[in-house]
């Protein structure tokens, strides 16, 4: 593929907004709700401290998800069918699955999406997996691609996650909606660095946990109780309050 076929993929991706998996949720429980004491990857939270309640008022209206200390994801431990596996059953696990998931995610390659779908679609998403694979095959169309296929020889793409926006769609924690912000990175095919990145993309998933592992579902009961996350924006007090929380992988 030429360069221009490469930034002309990189537009697309942007305009399809490919794969959004899930869909947004509704009055859902926030973040530090979803997160509780599993937001520190399993270990024990320091027990909270008498302070004023005016100075804690203060400290949250102005904190903001790059003052925070980051999400650290888990570590995978194991890889099947494209994708790390191995997250606990905790919000914290889900997250790790949803960001894991989407920084592997093979979005220009029909066969190999197919594979991690199959994988990671709970069977109660009836035609999930299709829907998904017509369009990446959409995808490969407009950037002059056959529809089905690998990615083209010589070009790699990259995608990283920044930051997750998580909201419990049920009293039990078992199914949530998960925001991502992240950037998607192309290298050419002379090795040469991507100069003109998709920054700041911001797409949704919503994970159930089934058969001791999280699975991506997009059925209707969930569906329904969709809402819009606020932009994110790393120095905004206001991304922070509707929990955005940054994320990093662990060392």
């Amino acid at each position: 593929m030429s360069d221009s076929k490469t930034r002309k993929a990189r537009l697309t991706l942007a305009g399809l907004g490919i794969l959004t998996v899930g869909v947004l949720v509704g009055g859902g429980v926030t973040a530090a709700m979803v997160l509780g004491d599993d937001s520190s990857g399993g270990r024990p939270s320091p027990k909270p401290t008498a302070t004023p309640s005016n100075p804690s008022s203060s400290q949250q209206s102005e904190m903001t998800p790059d003052k925070a200390r980051k999400l650290e994801l888990q570590v995978p431990t194991g890889q099947k069918d494209g994708l790390s596996t191995g997250f606990s059953d905790g919000p914290v696990g889900a997250i790790s699955t949803a960001v894991y998931f989407w920084e592997e995610y093979a979005f220009l390659d029909d066969q190999k999406a197919r594979q991690q779908l199959e994988a990671i679609v709970s069977p109660d998403a009836d035609g999930y997996v299709d829907e998904q694979i017509s369009e990446v095959r959409k995808l490969r169309e407009n950037t002059g691609l056959p529809p089905s296929g690998g990615t083209p020889a010589g070009v790699t793409f990259s995608t990283t996650v920044n930051a997750v926006r998580p909201t419990s769609l049920d009293k039990t924690g078992k199914v949530v909606q998960i925001w991502i912000n992240y950037d998607r990175y192309a290298t050419n095919t002379d090795g040469s660095p991507d100069d003109e990145p998709l920054k700041d993309q911001t797409i949704d998933l919503i994970l159930k946990q089934q058969d001791g592992t999280w699975k991506l579902t997009n059925e209707p009961e969930y569906r329904k109780k969709r809402s819009f996350a606020r932009a994110y924006f790393p120095d905004s007090h206001v991304s922070w309050q509707d929990g955005w929380r940054q994320v990093r992988h662990a060392d």
